[in-house]
This record gives structure tokens, C-alpha cells and sequence, in this order.
């Protein structure tokens, strides 16, 4: 197990770098930071030529490919680490440095045990795109299909669990100091962390995503999901249709393109919709690097390795409280977050919804362009403050996507209503899952289950109270000491036992 004194050198290492970029200065000025924090943060930048504007992305990357990682996760917690610091880490979804080519190929090698050349027919050496943790390039199959390859860097499982040590371990110190700090929990945003890139380290399982998501999207034909080449595909490297189209972060060529944007942002809003409230099952990563649109207006997704769950309570929970702020029943909201738990009992529930009212009102009906999201996210932490709401897990990638769709929407429409878009399809998911023929349905599945389950409760009745006749149970066993011998004392032990056994033999005969 690693020294306190490593993590504290590597967090001195990686604090100077934030100070060269400013992005120690909210820390320092934050009343809520702990003062052990804050002096830490003073010795990291001290003698450093710090930026009045502070460069929270750039920092991430140049102390590695893990820092970015952390830097993606932290991007979805502005309770956390400030909006503005959030807003400059979503930056963090760009691409970096490749990895050289003599070790992809390697890798690629390796993985399918095989040559490059008996796999592909061509394999471009310079990447498509080139991520923390992976890169992709563009080839084509032995069978003459064009796809993306999909190559773990190497090395990166080694770096990332020795970042993540060491993560965990200052996340377990400042929540030790309790304040806002323990509230906020850390621990568990470096948890989840963890989660998800453990996740990411094992393509399969990325590929697997895809499919399962795939699936899911067939109700929505203006949405797609590239298909896998599972006999090209391991747990280091990844092989996926390749789809030509425009980056939906590219707005001026989409326009040239003839696409119509409201049609697209609409389409995006939905399948969104689809995946995390029907399904309960949706790409967690849904930034304008991971969306394109094709010459017949689709859009298409890719990197699959950050997905998120919500299992059907919590969509439930989720929808009524999306159609209780778009029809302004505030009362239902507050509602359903005490009965969720996300709000301690001990606080008064009109309190809350009068909280909830101050948030919602000035936003309702507006146009994303019309919107301020920095005013409306204050007054949301705010409330979790005053109302000590604690972090929940479950929502974490599903609050992060939610605000990643929002801005791609508005980039392609600004003058997109959200509430529009979502009202219907919220409306009338919760009509089919709490209307009457949803209680019905469901009260026929909860019967025949317990139907279903009847002889099997009669079996172990039986066995527990046999009938009459029946052979006599045996008897308890006591419980005896078991006493661990060597194999030598053992074996000693037996020979003494046979030795013993043939003396008494040879004097009785």
C-alpha cells in the first residue's frame, strides 16, 4: 500500500501544476474550504507566477492522462468545484497527443494475436481522434468493411491506478474534516470515478454497451448506433462500423449541409429522453466530439465506454419531477424528493416546494437562449444546502448527460424549448406507467409471480415441518475445535498411530 508521505508528494506535484494555471485560486478563496486545504493549496503555488484567469482544463492535461479523467468526472459536480471551473473542464472532452504508431500497432498485435495485416487490409497510422485512455484509427477489414479501431494506450492501466490511489486517499482526508466538505461527499465522486473508468479499461464491455444500446434505439429511427466486429474485438482494442458525418460540434458545416437544427436538436432531446427515462439505460457522454449527423439527417453516437443506469423507481421519480417543473406543480416535486429521500424528513416539505418555485418559475416556458444557467444552477445548490441534500449517486451521470444534452441542443437551436420538446414524451410515458392499464398490468405481473412462486413455498414448508412417517431428522452435529497441523506432524502422528496399532496387535496375538 502506498505512504501517506507519496500521496502527499504527488498531491505537492500536482498542485503546483493547478497553481501555474490559476486553478488553486477558488480553493483558496472559498469560505467553505477547510483551512488545512487551504494552506495546502498556498504551499503548492508558492513562488508561482499565477494567471489572473484560470486554466482548469489545461492543467488537468498536462498532469496526465488520469487528471483528465478526474477532470471529466468533475466537470458533472459544479456543487463541487465551482461553475465556472466546471464549465472550462468540460474542454477536457478535446483530443490529445497520440501515442506513436510502432506502439499501437503492437498493441493491436497483441490483443487480436494476430498481424496487423492478416486483420486489416489497411490500417491508417495517424488517429482519427486520440482521447486519454484510448485512441481510434480508421482501417479496413480483411474482408474489405471500412471501421474505426478503437486501441487502449498502453501503460494507461498502471498510470490511472496509481493516480486513483492516491485520489481516493485525499478524498478520504477532506472529508474526514466534515462541513461542507463531508455533505458534499468526495468519496463518492471519486468512487464513481472509479467505477467508470474501470469500465472504460475493458472494451469488451464498452462494445457490449453499444449493442445493448443499439437495440434500444430502434424505436427512435433518427438516432444510430455504429455496429461491432466482435471477431476484431478484445478487451484492449475495439472494432465498430465506421460512419461517415459531420460533428455536430461543426454548426456552419451542418448548416451548408442543408440539415434542418431544430430537427436534429429535437431528435437528440428525444433519444435522450428515450434512453434515460423508458429505458433506463443511456450513453453518458453524449458531448458534440461524440455526435454526428449524416447526409440523411440521423445522428449517430459513438464511445460507448461511460453509460449510465436508473432502475424504474427512480425514472418514475425522475419523470414526475421533469413534468412537475414544466406544468409548475412544484408541490408534486417537492413531493416525490422527500419521498425519494433526498431531502431529510425533519425539514418542512412547503418550504421546499416555495424553494423549488424560486428556482422554476423565472425559467419556465423560456427558450434555452433566455435561460441563465449559472443563476438557475445557484439557486439549485442553494437548495441543496439549505435542505442538506447529499449527493446521490444514481443521479450523478444521469445530471451530468442532462446538461451535456442541453448544450448541444442549444448550440444547434438556441431557440429550442426544452420544455416543449420533452413535455409530450414525459406526458405520456407517465400515462402508460401510472395510468390505469399500467396499475393492472402491473398488479397481474406482482399475482402470477406470486403464483408462480407457490410450489416451491410448499416444498420448503415441507421440508422445514415433514408429515407424518417421515424419516427422523439427524441428529445435530456438535460443534468440535479443528485444530490445524502441519503435513509432517500429521503424517508423523499417523505412523505413530500404525506403529502403536501393530505393537497391541503383535502382544494380543
Amino acid at each position: 500500500m502506498t505512504s501517506a508521505f507519496t500521496h502527499t508528494l504527488r498531491l505537492l506535484r500536482w498542485g503546483r501544476t493547478l497553481a501555474r494555471h490559476g486553478a488553486l485560486r477558488g480553493i483558496e478563496r472559498d469560505p467553505n474550504t477547510p483551512a488545512p486545504v487551504r494552506r495546502l493549496a498556498r504551499i503548492a503555488r508558492f513562488g508561482a507566477r499565477v494567471p489572473e484567469v484560470p486554466s482548469y482544463a489545461d492543467a488537468f492535461q498536462a498532469i496526465g492522462p488520469a487528471a483528465i479523467k478526474l477532470g471529466q468526472a468533475l466537470a458533472t459536480r459544479p456543487d463541487l468545484v465551482g461553475e465556472v471551473a466546471a464549465h472550462d473542464l468540460t474542454r477536457l472532452q478535446d483530443s490529445v497527443a497520440p501515442a506513436p504508431f510502432a506502439q499501437i500497432k503492437a498493441a493491436v498485435e497483441r490483443a487480436l494475436e494476430m498481424p496487423i495485416e492478416q486483420a486489416f487490409q489497411s490500417f491508417d497510422p495517424e488517429p482519427v481522434g486520440a482521447a486519454s485512455i484510448a485512441q481510434v484509427h480508421r482501417a479496413v477489414t480483411s474482408d474489405g468493411r471500412q471501421v474505426a479501431v478503437k486501441i487502449l494506450r498502453p501503460g494507461i492501466e498502471e498510470t490511472l491506478a496509481q493516480a486513483i490511489e492516491t485520489y481516493e486517499w485525499a478524498a478520504a482526508q477532506a472529508e474526514d474534516m466534515g462541513g461542507e466538505l463531508a455533505r458534499l461527499r468526495p468519496r463518492l465522486t471519486i468512487a464513481t470515478f472509479r467505477q467508470w473508468t474501470l469500465r472504460e479499461l475493458d472494451l469488451r464491455r464498452e462494445a457490449a454497451s453499444a449493442s445493448e444500446l443499439a437495440e434500444n434505439m430502434e424505436a427512435i429511427p433518427g438516432f444510430t448506433v455504429p455496429g461491432i466486429d466482435w471477431s476484431r474485438t478484445t478487451r484492449r482494442v475495439m472494432t465498430l462500423e465506421w460512419v461517415d458525418g459531420i460533428k455536430l460540434s461543426d454548426r456552419a458545416a451542418l448548416i451548408a449541409a442543408g440539415h434542418d437544427m431544430h430537427e436534429l436538436a429535437a431528435t437528440l432531446v428525444r433519444a435522450f429522453l428515450r434512453q434515460a427515462i423508458a429505458d433506463g439505460f443511456f450513453h453518458a457522454d453524449l458531448h458534440q466530439g461524440n455526435l454526428f449527423a449524416t447526409a440523411d439527417g440521423r445522428i449517430v453516437a459513438i464511445d460507448f465506454g461511460i453509460m449510465g443506469r436508473i432502475n424504474r423507481q427512480a425514472r418514475l421519480w425522475l419523470a414526475e419531477i421533469l413534468h412537475g417543473l414544466i406544468t409548475g406543480n412544484y408541490a408534486r416535486v417537492a413531493e416525490i424528493h422527500f419521498e425519494a429521500g433526498y431531502v431529510p424528513p425533519h425539514h418542512n416539505i412547503a418550504e421546499f416546494t416555495t424553494a423549488l418555485r424560486a428556482v422554476g418559475e423565472p425559467i419556465r416556458g423560456l427558450p434555452v437562449k433566455d435561460v441563465s444557467i449559472g443563476q438557475m444552477l445557484d439557486g439549485l445548490f442553494a437548495i441543496t444546502r439549505d435542505f442538506d441534500m447529499s449527493t446521490q449517486p444514481h443521479l450523478l451521470l444521469l445530471q451530468k448527460t442532462m446538461v451535456m444534452v442541453e448544450g448541444v441542443a442549444s448550440m444547434l437551436d438556441p431557440d429550442i424549448n426544452m420544455w416543449d420538446v420533452s413535455g409530450p414524451f414525459v406526458k405520456e410515458w407517465l400515462r402508460s406507467e401510472l395510468g390505469p392499464e399500467a396499475w393492472l398490468a402491473d398488479r397481474l405481473r406482482r399475482d402470477f409471480d406470486t403464483i408462480a412462486k407457490l410450489p416451491d413455498l410448499v416444498r420448503r414448508i415441507e421440508a422445514q415441518f415433514p408429515v407424518p412417517g417421515a424419516a427422523p431428522p439427524p441428529p445435530p452435529l456438535r460443534e468440535v475445535r479443528v485444530v490445524r497441523v502441519s503435513f509432517w506432524r500429521y503424517a508423523a502422528t499417523a505412523l505413530l498411530a500404525l506403529a502403536a496399532g501393530a505393537a497391541i496387535e503383535h502382544w494380543l496375538l
